[in-house]
């Protein structure tokens, strides 16, 4: 199934200009000294690597000192599950359509014992089926805030049950940490790494 949906999303991106990359890389002769002490300070963190979101923001070495910090606690440090944390990224990927948060959380979804099933119905816009109970809650928390930019109290009283206040802040914390980098990624343009084809294709409205 997945196959079959990565070759939608190749012809329908082999159909259609191919977009240009608006803020790439800056060249190292070009870096200001703020943003090459934001770039050695994101290359000391557990992410090692200064890629994605980061090479646009760069543009803003304040922020992008700042919300690197965000993103350790996301990734690294939060009490949340990875695989929840990885399904809520996806979620957040996949209502932004952005390609490049999908390509990296994808792969890392799948290690962290997230089900293709799920990712590949994510994927497709439409409810997984077999979810376990943290994940459907989680998917009808997320799926209500995107569409209604908050939530019931039934669905609050729900989620806060089974995963209490701190991490109820965290799932939040996590799709504004996600959704922030999509909307900067999708401004920007950035590509997939490595020339790697889009794996999502644009949901009907």
């Amino acid at each position: 199934m997945m196959k079959l949906f990565v070759a939608m999303a190749v012809f329908a991106v082999t159909n259609c200009a191919v977009a240009q990359d608006r803020l790439p890389r800056i060249p190292d002769d070009k870096l200001t000294a703020e943003q090459k002490q934001a770039i050695a300070e994101i290359m000391a963190t557990p992410r090692k690597a200064f890629i994605g979101p980061f090479v646009p923001m760069v543009r803003s070495p304040g922020l992008t000192l700042t919300v690197q910090k965000v993103g350790e606690y996301i990734r690294y440090n939060t009490k949340l599950d990875r695989r929840l944390g990885e399904m809520a990224a996806l979620m957040a990927a996949r209502n932004w359509t952005q390609q490049y948060e999908w390509h990296g959380h994808y792969p890392q979804a799948i290690k962290a014992g997230l089900k293709e099933s799920i990712v590949e119905a994510i994927a497709e816009g439409r409810r997984p089926a077999g979810m376990a109970e943290d994940e459907e809650i989680l998917y009808d928390f997320l799926m209500e805030l995107f569409a209604n930019k908050g939530v019931s109290d039934a669905t609050y009283a729900k989620t806060l049950a089974k995963f209490g206040e701190e991490l109820l802040v965290d799932i939040c914390g996590n799709v504004g940490y996600y959704t922030m980098l999509a909307m900067l990624m999708n401004v920007a343009r950035t590509p997939v790494p490595e020339g790697a084809p889009p794996l999502l294709v644009p949901l009907p409205r």
